[in-house]
C-alpha cells in the first residue's frame, strides 16, 4: 500500500516502466499519430470548452499552462473522470480502479458515458505511456492519484499539459471541491464547476438541517477484506469526508493511528475498540464478510455492535459504498439518496 492509499486498499503487482523507455515509446507513437480522424473529430465535439484561455493551474509539481480548450482529455486519477464528465467532456482515456467496473461504469455515470467509452491506460498509479501517447491527448489530469514526479516529467516531455495532484494536499486526500475546481479551471469551465460545487453543498446542508441529530453523533468508517485485518478511515479519506459533510463528528484517535501521509489506519482485531462510536459504517464486499466481522469475538464486545448501531453497506449491488468512496460531484447525490434512509432507519 502506498502513502495516501485510496479506498479498497489492495496490493498491486508489476513495476513502472523506466522513464526513458516509456518516453521513447510515447514520443514515437505521438509522431505516428494514433486514433482515427473520426474518433478525434468526435472527441473534439465532446471536449470543446467555452472558457477563456490560456489558463495556468498550480499543482503538486509546479504549474501548467493550458493554451487552448482541451478536446482530448485523459484522466489518471481514480475518480477524475466523474468531474470531467460532469462538466460535459468525455475522457478519451482513463485508468482502471482495481479492475472493478473500469473507468467508472457506475449508476451515476452510465448515462453520461453513453455508448462511447475511454481507452483504459493503466491501473491505479501504473500508467501505460504508450497508450496515453497514442490517444494524442491535449490535457492529462491526475487529481485523485499518486502520480510520481518521474511520471509527471515523462508526460510533460511529450508536450502534453499535465495537471497533477492538488498542491498542499497529500495524495488521495484533496477534498472533492478542490479537485473539481482544478479540473474546472483546466477545462475552462470554472463557472460550471463552482455551480456544481454549490449544488452539492446545498444537498449536504439540507441533510444537516433535516437531521440535526447527526451533529451530536460520532461516526467511524471501516472495512475488512481479510480475517483478522481491519481498516479505519481518517478524516482525509473521501468516505470519512462524506459523512463529516452529512454532519457527523469523526474520531481523531483514528488519525493518530494512521501512518503519516496515509488516509487509513490498519487495525488488528485487538484494536477494534477504536471503532466504537455512536455509529459505525462498514463498507463491505459480501454478506460473508459481514458475517465474518460480526463473528469476531473482539468485535462482539463493542457497544456499537451490542446495541446494533453498526451499519453494513455494500460496495456494489447496490453501489452505495462505491458512491461515497468516490465522493465526487456525480456520485455524492446518489450516495446521499441511498445512505440517509439507512442511517435514519430503525436499528439494523
Amino acid at each position: 500500500m502506498s502513502n495516501g492509499s485510496p479506498p479498497l486498499p489492495k496490493k498491486l503487482l508489476g513495476k513502472l516502466p523506466s522513464v526513458a523507455v516509456a518516453l521513447a515509446a510515447a514520443l514515437a507513437l505521438t509522431a505516428c499519430g494514433g486514433g482515427s480522424d473520426k474518433e478525434e473529430d468526435s472527441a473534439a465535439k465532446e471536449g470543446s470548452s467555452g472558457g477563456a484561455f490560456p489558463v495556468t493551474v498550480e499543482h503538486k509539481y509546479g504549474s501548467t499552462e493550458i493554451k487552448k480548450a482541451p478536446k482530448r482529455v485523459v484522466t489518471l486519477g481514480l475518480s477524475d473522470q466523474d468531474a470531467v464528465l460532469a462538466l460535459g467532456v468525455k475522457p478519451v482515456g482513463s485508468v482502471d480502479w482495481f479492475k472493478e467496473k473500469p473507468y467508472g461504469k457506475w449508476p451515476w455515470t452510465k448515462d453520461l458515458w453513453g455508448s462511447r467509452t475511454p481507452t483504459v491506460v493503466g491501473e491505479r498509479d501504473e500508467y501505460n505511456m504508450e497508450k496515453i501517447a497514442g490517444l494524442k491527448p491535449d490535457l492529462v489530469v491526475a487529481q485523485y492519484s499518486g502520480m510520481k514526479k518521474e511520471q509527471y516529467e515523462t508526460l510533460k516531455k511529450m508536450g502534453v499539459p499535465v495537471v497533477a495532484q492538488p498542491k498542499g494536499h497529500a495524495d488521495y486526500m484533496a477534498p472533492w471541491q478542490v479537485s473539481t475546481r482544478q479540473i474546472g479551471k483546466a477545462l475552462g469551465k470554472e463557472g460550471e464547476a463552482e455551480k456544481k460545487i454549490a449544488d452539492i453543498s446545498a444537498r449536504f446542508k439540507a441533510v444537516r438541517e433535516k437531521h440535526p441529530e447527526f451533529a451530536k453523533q460520532t461516526l467511524t468508517v471501516a472495512d475488512s477484506f481479510e480475517a483478522g485485518k481491519y481498516s479505519a478511515f481518517t478524516k482525509g479519506d473521501p468516505k470519512a469526508i462524506f459523512f463529516s459533510e452529512l454532519g457527523f463528528k469523526l474520531k481523531p484517535e483514528i488519525d493518530k493511528l494512521a501512518k503519516p501521509g496515509w488516509n487509513v489506519a490498519e487495525l488488528s482485531a485487538e484494536k477494534l475498540d477504536v471503532l466504537d462510536a455512536d455509529r459505525l459504517v462498514w463498507v463491505t464486499s459480501s454478506t460473508q464478510a459481514n458475517d465474518r466481522i460480526k463473528g469476531e469475538p473482539f468485535y462482539k464486545k463493542l457497544k456499537v455492535a451490542e446495541e446494533k448501531r453498526d451499519l453494513f453497506v455494500p460496495y456494489e449491488g447496490p453501489d452505495v459504498g462505491a458512491a461515497f468512496s468516490f465522493n465526487t460531484v456525480l456520485s455524492i447525490p446518489y450516495a446521499i439518496d441511498e445512505i440517509v434512509p439507512l442511517l435514519t432507519a430503525a436499528k439494523n
